[in-house]
């Protein structure tokens, strides 16, 4: 029995040795791969791979969106005139990044500003590059410039900056993607990924394309007063596609130091706005003589105020603007020395659309910094 059992454990140990090792022969059959992926068909004389493949990224993140829009019409025969502008707070978040060769996963944590989500994925070759970005988040104190004939003048000032009892809920998606037509001595990974080195100064003339959505919402009834200046609008989506030519240049001026440049403008082909409209009962509210009552506090008005209001659907509408021109900007500077590098990089992207006598744009920045050792 002692024997059978001996034989049966060797067996297992033996089968666990020879599973280890296969496996440790797939994984660097995978390495091996991917190493040869990394630099095949570069020239080495502008283009070169890390000694070491491991990476392990400390990153940071503050990026902020931007919106403008304009729109006029006619509220029971008087003319409507608005153009709200807001501005979120630039969000702040701090991260941990691991992989090999630029592939790899990470984990990212807001720690400052409007509060929300934020991922992030990218894939980079030698001539091509995927990138997706979703951030979605919520502000109930915006920077709010809101120009509107509705409002009188003596209480513009109080629109500057406001306080929503329920916030604007935001999200975007951008996804772009492009393609290098010096692939073999430009190196957009060596920018952006630091997963590649960059030896030499090139540039490259390149091809690329975006999709763009975004969904502001602000229609909760305790928003009913700035839905009723905005002329009943409570909610925008926004869809573009865009595709554009532009030229990206990697300067060397020093070993370990590169500093990158992009910019890309893009004709917009699909260009769709869906809106929302609601009912209020603000001007039913405005004929309360409470309304106008300078005896009661401003606690005491606005719970009112507050507790009265009401919205309700009217519809949605959706409509195609025409062609329009956007923009799209990044810059990078990389500092590699010895085992470690440090990384700035930010990107800047316009986004535009009009529709009768409305209008506006959306501007969305972010701004990336990563400190990086190689293993």
């Amino acid at each position: 029995m002692k024997k059978s059992l001996i034989i049966f454990v060797s067996l297992f140990l033996c089968g666990q040795a020879m599973a280890q090792g296969s496996l440790l022969s797939f994984v660097k059959k995978v390495g091996a791969k991917i190493d040869s992926m990394s630099i095949r068909g570069l020239d080495r004389r502008y283009i070169d791979a890390p000694e070491k493949p491991w990476q392990i990224i400390v990153k940071g993140n503050v990026n902020q969106s931007i919106l403008s829009m304009t729109t006029r019409g006619s509220i029971m025969g008087v003319d409507y005139d608005a153009k709200p502008y807001m501005k979120t707070e630039p969000s702040r978040y701090v991260g941990l990044w691991a992989g090999y060769r630029g592939y790899g996963l990470g984990y990212t944590v807001n720690v400052g500003g409007d509060k929300g989500s934020y991922f992030t994925i990218g894939a980079t070759g030698g001539a091509y590059g995927v990138n997706v970005r979703i951030h979605s988040f919520e502000t109930d104190h915006p920077n709010f410039d809101l120009e509107s004939n509705l409002i009188p003048e003596e209480n513009k000032d109080d629109w500057k900056e406001i306080k929503l009892l329920s916030p604007i809920k935001v999200r975007a998606v951008i996804a772009d993607g492009y393609y290098l037509f010096n692939g073999k001595r430009f190196s957009y990974a060596a920018a952006y990924d630091q997963s590649v080195l960059q030896k030499r100064s090139a540039g490259s003339l390149m091809a690329g394309a975006m999709y763009y959505y975004s969904n502001v919402d602000y229609a909760d009834r305790t928003n009913g007063d700035l839905i009723y200046t905005m002329h009943g609008l409570g909610r925008v989506k926004l869809w573009q596609g865009s595709v554009g030519v532009g030229y990206a240049y990697n300067w060397v001026p020093a070993k370990g130091l590169l500093v990158s440049a992009m910019a890309m403008p893009m004709l917009t082909f699909v260009n769709k706005i869906k809106t929302y409209g609601y009912a209020t009962n603000v001007e039913e509210l405005m004929a309360d003589p409470r309304f106008l009552d300078e005896d009661i506090t401003d606690e005491e008005w606005d719970e009112w105020f507050y507790s009265s209001l009401q919205i309700s659907p009217m519809g949605e509408k959706t409509f195609n603007s025409g062609m329009t021109v956007n923009f799209d900007a990044r810059l990078s500077l990389t500092y590699n020395f010895g085992r470690y590098f440090i990384n700035t990089y930010g990107q800047f992207s316009n986004m535009r659309y009009r529709h009768d006598s409305s209008h506006g744009h959306l501007n969305d920045w972010f701004v990336n910094t990563s400190f990086g050792i190689r293993l």
